[in-house]
């Protein structure tokens, strides 16, 4: 069953056609009957740099929200913008599978090296007594996405 936050999430991604979308924080909550806050709370969790989107917002007098879709036809220019804004030298596991879904997504990688990815970044892949794995996660992440741009 959808929750309110997944049927948001829908309703905004059907209006970004054009890869821009300006809306009103308001009405958007009137429309789906909820706090401002629960619209807040879409647009933290689902609409993030990691995931492909710059979201501006201005809280007052209704406030408005700003989401563009951050789009590239260069496969290499959006790794090269991941890794050095994102990635960098050390990324937990949550925000490195967000970065996969939107290559995934963008279909820079497939199905299949999603998985492959996922997989050897896990927590169960990287375990060890130093606490290193996010460091050592961003190594690998980075190593992997570099040697992708060079398959074309």
């Amino acid at each position: 069953m959808k929750t309110i936050s997944d049927i948001i999430e829908e309703f905004i991604l059907s209006q970004l056609e054009d890869g821009e979308i300006n809306l009103s924080r308001n009405e958007l909550a009137n429309f789906f009957n909820c706090a401002p806050s629960q619209i807040n709370y879409v647009l933290t969790t689902r609409f993030t740099p990691m995931k492909g989107y710059d979201v501006e917002s201005k809280r007052g007098g209704g406030g408005y929200i700003k989401i563009v879709k951050y789009t590239t036809s260069d496969k290499i220019e959006h790794i090269n913008h991941l890794i050095n804004n994102y990635i960098r030298d050390a990324i937990d596991y949550n925000n490195a599978v967000m970065i996969l879904e939107n290559l995934l997504t963008n279909n820079i990688i497939d199905e299949k090296e999603y998985k492959i990815i996922v997989t050897a970044i896990s927590n169960k892949s990287l375990a060890n007594p130093t606490n290193i794995e996010n460091k050592i996660r961003a190594k690998i992440l980075t190593n992997i996405l570099r040697e992708i741009c060079k398959e074309e």
